[in-house]
């Protein structure tokens, strides 16, 4: 220990040294602070990062692939969990299984767009009348706008019908822009910011419309092909295992069951595309490094308006700043974050979300750095079925045109959102607080007949209704 004390404070003495002669040795004081360091450098605590990933998959918390690259090298990489489940027969995830990245998608959309505005084949200041005059407020509505999702587009979809689940059935691009055309703006061009999934999935039709070929080939030809993507692709049908794609769960408690998969054609240039965690990384290392877009058009995406650039988005891990972007469709979810000043990817695909992505990553980062980061238990807790008893009913706020009824089977409390036909089990993490990992926190207070539901948005309070 003091030999270790000693050695500190004389490299401390050797750095103060080195910085009162740069002036005079610039070259041996460049040498002695590389040597310095180096000699600091803490190695990459990659036990830690085993126990977190071996918590979340012991605690059936979490199923994925995590890559850690420097410099385009991967220093770190794990997967937890399983790509297909058929009863007792499980196939692990591995380094090579492909994922759907959800929203990750618009980062390449928008680096095709800017390719092309490269080529002077679109500009930024075009308006979408140009494509598609039938969008309300089109003559308005710039490229430029869509990208940054100031366009006022809303998000679309189809109504749920006889049918069932019509996430599940294809689309075709005609009937996805009729339904842009007939939707109402939410607002006028350039006059705020929303997140538009149909803003992109136009830009998905103008690529096409410019270049004559479909998405899936511009893509190929664009990007993947470009710089090796080998695992990197358009998604067209449903999840084929067969190719080393993973299925989706989701889990309350009982196991892993299947979750139903939206079918591509409905996400399309907006979140359509599969990849693997190496691949991504591999994506915004050429992105940073001008092999995809120019370093003028990289500053356009990482121009942030309203918390947004074009196709990116800033993070902030252990107080540094990030760039890249975030994706999710049923129970997938994907991280993409890198850090220009150290070359350093992050990428993370689930086909089981249960603890946040965020979460995951943040704590990723963490460990990297050597930040003080404790792994969480993941731990339930046991309440009495008399305590869960006083729970159950049904509850309602004169301000939510909804009612959420709360069931009790053994010792799980169940959740029942308006409209949906299944309940969702909670977890108990106190006597009265109860949650649905990631998406929402439910606290009772009995003795007044209340609970409060805790969402992103905010949170809202509900009485219970008399029987």
């Amino acid at each position: 220990m003091e030999q270790n004390r000693l050695f500190r404070n004389k490299a401390v003495e050797l750095r103060f040294l080195c910085l009162l002669n740069v002036a005079k040795r610039p070259f041996a004081t460049t040498l002695m602070l590389v040597w310095l360091n180096q000699v600091y450098a803490q190695p990459l605590d990659k036990a830690k990062l085993d126990q977190f990933f071996d918590r979340l998959a012991g605690k059936n918390k979490a199923m994925g692939s995590l890559v850690i690259a420097k410099e385009g090298e991967v220093v770190y990489s794990r997967s937890i969990g399983y790509s297909q489940i058929n009863g007792a027969e499980k196939k692990p995830l591995t380094a090579a299984s492909r994922f759907r990245i959800g929203s990750i998608t618009k980062m390449f959309t928008a680096a095709m767009i800017l390719q092309l505005v490269e080529e002077g084949k679109l500009k930024l200041t075009d308006t979408l009348d140009t494509f598609f005059p039938q969008v309300p407020n089109a003559s308005k509505i710039t490229i430029a706008q869509i990208l940054w999702h100031r366009s006022g587009i809303p998000n679309v979809r189809r109504e749920q019908n006889a049918q069932g689940n019509v996430n599940t059935i294809p689309v075709t691009k005609d009937e996805m822009l009729a339904l842009i055309v007939k939707a109402k703006p939410e607002f006028e061009p350039d006059t705020r910011h929303s997140y538009s999934n149909s803003g992109y999935q136009l830009l998905g039709l103008i690529l096409e419309k410019i270049t004559g070929k479909s998405y899936a080939e511009v893509l190929g030809e664009r990007i993947t092909s470009k710089i090796g993507l080998s695992n990197t692709y358009l998604a067209t049908g449903t999840i084929d295992p067969g190719r080393n794609e993973a299925l989706t769960y989701m889990n309350f408690g009982d196991g892993w069951k299947p979750v139903p998969e939206t079918h591509p054609s409905i996400l399309f240039s907006a979140g359509a595309i599969v990849s693997t965690p190496s691949d991504l990384a591999r994506f915004i290392q050429a992105l940073f490094d001008g092999k995809v877009v120019s370093k003028a058009s990289l500053d356009q995406m990482k121009t942030i308006k309203d918390g947004e650039g074009s196709g990116m988005e800033p993070f902030t891990f252990a107080g540094r700043t990030f760039y890249g972007h975030t994706g999710g469709a049923d129970n997938y979810g994907a991280w993409l974050a890198y850090l220009p000043e150290e070359k350093l990817a992050v990428a993370y695909t689930t086909n089981a979300k249960v603890y946040p992505v965020g979460n995951i990553v943040r704590g990723v980062v963490d460990i990297y750095y050597n930040k003080p980061f404790e792994i969480p238990a993941l731990e339930s807790v046991a309440v009495s079925p008399d305590v869960l008893d006083r729970y159950v009913g049904v509850y309602s706020n004169p301000d939510a045109p909804v009612k959420l009824t709360i069931t009790r089977d053994g010792s799980t409390l169940f959740f029942k959102p308006p409209g949906e036909q299944s309940a969702a089990p909670l977890e108990a993490t106190a006597e009265n607080r109860f949650q649905i990992e990631g998406a929402v926190v439910i606290e009772f207070d009995a003795a007044k007949n209340q609970m409060t539901v805790k969402r992103r948005g905010g949170e809202r309070v509900f009485t219970k209704e008399k029987n």
